[in-house]
């Protein structure tokens, strides 16, 4: 399996090893996300960003959404594993570590985040949705109850249906896992400022 290709841009403050690990949505890739590091304004925060592996007119793809999308979402969970492993040796704390992302890339983060076996500082899911939650339920990784996640959704999304992600995240939360929920008056997209302070206030309290 090729490795996924990443960008690293450092943080301003050149002994941190904190990190931020950003997985696009479908279509996009790592240009799409270039603005992220200066919005968060997080001087401390190292950022890595991530092309999906399949190539989807002209940006990329985390797995095939149209017919059965679980072969697909294995196979990247297994590479993120790998990039995490390889993150780890890099000299970035998995402890340290965000994983975050917007559409696909939430349902990946989400689906990364609550069954490697190493707990994170934090996992962001954006606008996205949970791949077989029920599933995802019975084989949580031994430390999931540990992981601290931030999930926002737009009221008005017309790819992701609000309902179904709310649900979701509810059977999550049920579970007993640590799940904030933030929804906002957005369609399929980050809703500027607004949703950036409340992801910046779940950033920063992750290294208190």
């Amino acid at each position: 399996m090729a490795a996924l290709h990443s960008e690293l841009i450092p943080a301003q403050s050149k002994d941190s090893k904190r990190l931020f690990i950003m997985l696009h949505g479908l279509g996009d890739s790592i240009e799409g996300y270039r603005w992220f590091p200066e919005a968060m304004n997080l001087p401390r925060l190292n950022y890595l960003l991530v092309n999906a592996p399949d190539d989807y007119y002209g940006g990329y793809s985390w797995f095939d959404f149209q017919g059965d999308m679980v072969p697909g979402v294995k196979r990247s969970r297994q590479s993120l594993f790998e990039l995490l492993d390889a993150q780890r040796d890099a000299g970035f704390p998995t402890d340290q570590t965000i994983l975050g992302g917007f559409s696909q890339g939430c349902l990946i983060a989400i689906e990364v985040g609550l069954r490697y076996p190493h707990r994170l500082a934090g996992i962001v899911g954006i606008s996205g949705w949970v791949c077989e939650p029920e599933k995802l339920l019975a084989e949580l990784s031994p430390i999931a109850f540990q992981q601290r996640l931030l999930v926002t959704h737009g009221l008005f999304d017309p790819m992701v249906p609000f309902a179904d992600t709310r649900e979701q995240v509810n059977m999550l939360k049920a579970a007993g896992l640590h799940v904030e929920w933030h929804e906002f008056a957005k369609p399929h997209t980050i809703a500027g400022e607004l949703e950036l302070a409340v992801i910046r206030d779940f950033v920063s309290k992750s290294y208190l």
